[in-house]
C-alpha cells in the first residue's frame, strides 16, 4: 500500500513539474515574446499620443493667454466712434 501511495505521489509531482516547465517554455517562444513586446509598444504609443494631446491643449491655452495679455489677439477694444472723424477726440 505504501509503495502505491509513493508511486502515485511521484507521478503527480512529475506531471506538475512537467506542466510548469512547459508553461515556462511556451512563454519563451518567439511568438509569445513578440506578442508581449507588441502589447508593450502599443501601450507606450498610446501613452505618448495621450501625452502629446495634453501638451497641445495646454499650448493652445497658453498661447491664447499670451495673445490676450499682449493685445495681439485682434481685440484692441476699439469702438466704431473711435474711427468717426466727426467725433471729438479726448486726449489720453
Amino acid at each position: 500500500m505504501r509503495r502505491i501511495f509513493w508511486l502515485a505521489m511521484g507521478i503527480t509531482m512529475g506531471i506538475m513539474v512537467m506542466r510548469r516547465l512547459q508553461s515556462a517554455a511556451n512563454q519563451l517562444k518567439p511568438n509569445a515574446l513578440a506578442e508581449r513586446t507588441g502589447r508593450g509598444v502599443a501601450d507606450v504609443g498610446h501613452q505618448a499620443k495621450s501625452f502629446w494631446s495634453d501638451v497641445r491643449v495646454a499650448m493652445r491655452q497658453r498661447e491664447a493667454e499670451l495673445l490676450e495679455d499682449t493685445g495681439l489677439d485682434g481685440d484692441l477694444r476699439a469702438r466704431p466712434e473711435d474711427f468717426d472723424p466727426r467725433t471729438p477726440r479726448t486726449p489720453q
